[in-house]
């Protein structure tokens, strides 16, 4: 077994005593990893970095995901002061003898302080207001960070004050480029002979679910207690990579066969109306570090494809689902997708929707087009202002009893695309539409006696 001053002979001096996540922070934009969306070439935040003229700003997204080290970036290429506290740990006091510090340097050498608050939630609101004057006067550029909606927990003068930039979970591939980094790297394990098993590090980047601080944890665990071979080298297995992050790997891989044959499984097992399939393949898809906002995306369709009108609060249900697991996160978000996994599994269910929709649009892609009719033609844009005359006028529904009238919505008598099952509310649904269609019939039959009469009376 390696011991740790072995390990520490290859890491830069000063570092030598921080942990594996503290070393490997980047020092440029070029090593932030996975926030293209706001750090890409051109965008906002990088051109406002990079020429030094950044403006008080919110960095809000989930642990590990690089707000600390973006801020660490910052302190690296302003020419302005930096100073740096927290919400756990600045209270008033402390948080004013900072701010009078960088009002006073202000003064003295004309420079303001980019002034970085991690945690920056924790603050209650005398805490933020105590900002306020600073931020307005220039003599701190705030440069707040959360894991928490700023929008809810930031108070509103100080929100509107700055920019607001979310981060984003990394995805697998950006925590696999941030583990082959640090063993390559002098800051983290460079100089050391170190192999990884195939498949080690990809568990390890599935697992930690986006958190970069995670996976560099479990890294540094790994190898640090990983036996070296006689010519020194150290071969990092996947098992002690399952031990590091305390959790064994499944048959899962996201690109494969693994992640399909699952979520195939899961959605079958939905629409099959099992919830306790339902409920296992959705455990295994979250145990492998499955996203939870693709599961629920995917119930959001199953919900209109399978469940339809048959009980309509079914997509609902998926809907508020999605936007629920995507505030809380997880872990708490997998009990709001077995909620509703299993609400959706015992649910009535009907693919009629589906099945007119499929219909109708092959009719288009044929060719089997229609004008839209007169009657129903956009007033506004018609010359003569007309809606047509006579037995060709449009005729509002609402003014007739049971706010229904016949008459046609197509420019001829077209396929029937939508046919409601019997189950749930679409039972409902195919009554209403059967007496619609006698009272049509009523309505033809009396058109039929009085244009009758008329051509008698003609003779």
């Amino acid at each position: 077994m390696g011991t740790l001053m072995d390990l520490f002979e290859h890491m830069e001096g000063d570092s030598r005593g921080l942990p594996l996540a503290a070393r490997m922070r980047p020092r440029t934009l070029d090593e932030v990893e996975g926030q293209d969306h706001i750090l890409g070439p051109g965008r906002l935040l990088r051109r406002a970095i990079e020429a030094d003229r950044v403006q008080s700003i919110i960095l809000y997204g989930p642990p590990g995901s690089g707000k600390t080290s973006l801020a660490d970036v910052m302190a690296r290429v302003t020419r302005r002061n930096f100073a740096r506290t927290s919400g756990v740990a600045a209270n008033v006091q402390i948080l004013r003898e900072m701010l009078e510090t960088a009002r006073m340097k202000r003064s003295a050498e004309g420079r303001g302080t980019i002034l970085f608050i991690d945690e920056i939630h924790r603050f209650n609101k005398a805490q933020q207001d105590v900002l306020l004057p600073y931020v307005e006067e220039g003599a701190i550029t705030l440069v707040g960070a959360t894991t928490h909606n700023p929008m809810f927990f930031i108070n509103a003068p100080l929100t509107s004050r700055s920019l607001m930039f979310e981060l984003k979970p990394l995805s697998k591939d950006a925590l696999m480029r941030i583990m082959r980094r640090a063993l390559a790297d002098p800051r983290g394990f460079g100089g050391m002979k170190i192999e990884p098993e195939p498949g080690a590090l990809e568990h390890i980047a599935e697992v930690c679910e986006g958190d970069a601080r995670r996976a560099l944890n479990a890294l540094e665990i790994a190898v640090l207690t990983s036996a070296s071979a006689g010519d020194g080298s150290i071969r990092l297995t996947r098992r002690t990579a399952e031990e590091s992050v305390q959790k064994k790997a499944v048959l899962y891989d996201h690109d494969e066969d693994g992640h399909y044959d699952t979520i195939s499984a899961f959605i079958k097992s939905v629409r099959g109306s099992d919830p306790h399939a339902a409920v296992y393949w959705l455990a295994k898809m979250l145990y492998a570090g499955e996203d939870p906002r693709f599961i629920a995306r995917r119930l959001v369709i199953l919900a209109s494809e399978d469940i339809g009108n048959a009980d309509p609060r079914g997509l609902l249900m998926a809907t508020a689902a999605m936007e629920a697991a995507e505030f809380v996160g997880m872990p708490e978000a997998r009990i709001i997708l077995a909620q509703a996994a299993t609400y959706l599994a015992t649910a009535p269910k009907s693919n009629a929707s589906y099945l007119a929709i499929e219909k109708a649009m092959s009719d288009v892609e044929q060719g089997r087009t229609q004008q839209v009719p007169e009657r129903l033609k956009n007033i506004r844009v018609r010359k003569d202002g007309q809606s047509g005359a006579g037995d060709d006028a449009y005729r509002y529904p609402h003014d007739y009893d049971g706010h229904f009238i016949m008459q046609e919505y197509l420019s001829e008598s077209g396929p029937r695309y939508y046919e409601p099952s019997h189950e749930g509310y679409e039972e409902t649904i195919a009554r209403r539409m059967a007496a619609w269609e006698e009272r049509c019939k009523e309505q033809k039959r009396s058109e039929g006696l009085r244009d009758g009469r008329k051509h008698d009376g003609d003779k």
